[in-house]
């Protein structure tokens, strides 16, 4: 019996490369993203796997996606990868702004893991894997709502990883830098030799998810380098912060 993972936000980028990799090991994958037309034609693509069009925000989104899997009877791995931001200083995207940015990039990943926990208890051992981001341990200016997402996916994660632990169920954490995707080609970092090892791709992503989830690591940062932040943040919270006024992080 193949092992089974649910990927979010599989549509493009991070979420269809993860997909594409789990299929190349054998796993069968429930796509979830709401892009019916690119789930379709991933999931033609890969052969042995679901496509699930769905609203993860909507209020019987989870439901879907938990009746979808029960039919598959087990579920290993869950990657909760979809997300979004808009860039906006607070002064101009102001309290709605940080509360759709967290009703899609934490409240929805909360919601669908809260629905998921007793099929992945059921099937231990399983993984959780949560996409964040190093936005989640640094701040930068106008991504306020999308670093306040990412610093509540960070400390959850690590909560809900100690909490699921005796349960068999290991809780890993991914933090991309700068990833070129279709939404974000990075062009100005990667057009410059200086800034070009900032800008990692989604298949070393997706690599880190395989780390963070069966791998059974609590952290992986890509590009690696990027490990180093959090510790410059707070061993030189001054460097730091001149890095981020000055735009060289």
């Amino acid at each position: 019996m193949s092992r089974v993972a649910v990927v979010t936000g599989a549509s493009s980028g991070i979420g269809a490369a993860t997909a594409r990799l789990l299929s190349s090991e054998g796993w069968r994958v429930v796509l979830v993203a709401r892009r019916r037309d690119r789930l379709d034609a991933l999931a033609a693509e890969l052969g042995d796997a679901l496509a699930l069009p769905a609203d993860l925000t909507a209020d019987d989104g989870p439901e879907r996606v938990r009746e979808a899997v029960e039919r598959e009877g087990a579920l290993h791995l869950l990657v909760n990868n979809a997300g979004g931001a808009r860039r906006a200083s607070f002064a101009e995207g102001g309290y709605e702004n940080v509360r759709r940015t967290m009703e899609l990039n934490f409240d929805a990943v909360v919601r669908l893991t809260e629905a998921l926990l007793p099929l992945l208890r059921s099937s231990a051992p399983s993984s959780i894997v949560n996409v964040g981001s190093v936005a989640g341990r640094v701040g930068r200016p106008k991504a306020g709502a999308y670093a306040a997402s990412k610093f509540a996916v960070a400390g959850w994660t690590e909560a809900i990883g100690y909490e699921e632990q005796p349960n068999g169920v290991h809780v890993g954490l991914v933090l991309p830098g700068f990833i070129a995707t279709e939404g974000f080609p990075q062009q100005q970092l990667v057009g410059s030799a200086r800034t070009r090892w900032m800008v990692s791709t989604p298949e070393k992503v997706a690599a880190a998810i395989l780390a963070a989830g069966p791998g059974g690591k609590a952290e992986v940062h890509v590009p690696r380098p990027y490990g180093l932040v959090p510790r410059l943040r707070f061993l030189a919270p001054g460097l730091v912060r001149r890095a981020v006024r000055t735009g060289r992080f």
